[in-house]
């Protein structure tokens, strides 16, 4: 049996859901999509590209009362250590580095030319990180095919 659902929310680890909510649409200019608090510690609080329907961000912050405080540390702790898995596509990767790099973005890596196109690395104030990717031509038919929206 395989598993035919379609990703609708990755969640991405903060410390903070208001200061994030900040940087996610203030910086990035990403859109606030759901914003429902379901209890004390309980907040989905989604953030997408603008015409993006899936998947979307959740700006989620642990619950260490239900989850433990050395779980939520190791949690983010893997943060770090892991490599970039999101990327935003873009068809200019320097002219959306300059804009984000002026709203106060703060990025690992500037634009660098790969074999599949050219990238920067950013990151969010707690340490997630991201690639903004202008795909080389070869690259970019894989890409349409596989397109959920932009960001900035």
């Amino acid at each position: 049996m395989k598993l035919n659902t379609p990703v609708a929310i990755i969640s991405v680890l903060v410390d903070n859901q208001d200061e994030a909510l900040h940087f996610y649409t203030q910086k990035l200019g990403l859109e606030k999509r759901t914003d429902v608090t379901f209890g004390p510690g309980l907040r989905l609080l989604t953030v997408a590209p603008r015409g993006q329907q899936k998947p979307e961000i959740a700006l989620a912050t642990p619950d260490v009362k239900r989850m433990g405080e050395e779980h939520i540390n190791a949690l983010k702790a893997r943060r770090s250590h892991r490599a970039t898995p999101w990327i935003f596509d873009t068809d200019d990767c320097c002219q959306v580095y300059e804009m984000l790099k002026a709203r106060g973005v703060n990025f690992v890596s500037e634009p660098v030319r790969q074999s599949y196109g050219l990238e920067a690395v950013f990151e969010d104030p707690y340490g997630n990180t991201f690639v903004l990717l202008e795909p080389a031509p070869e690259v970019r038919a894989w890409f349409e095919r596989h397109y959920t929206g932009t960001a900035a």
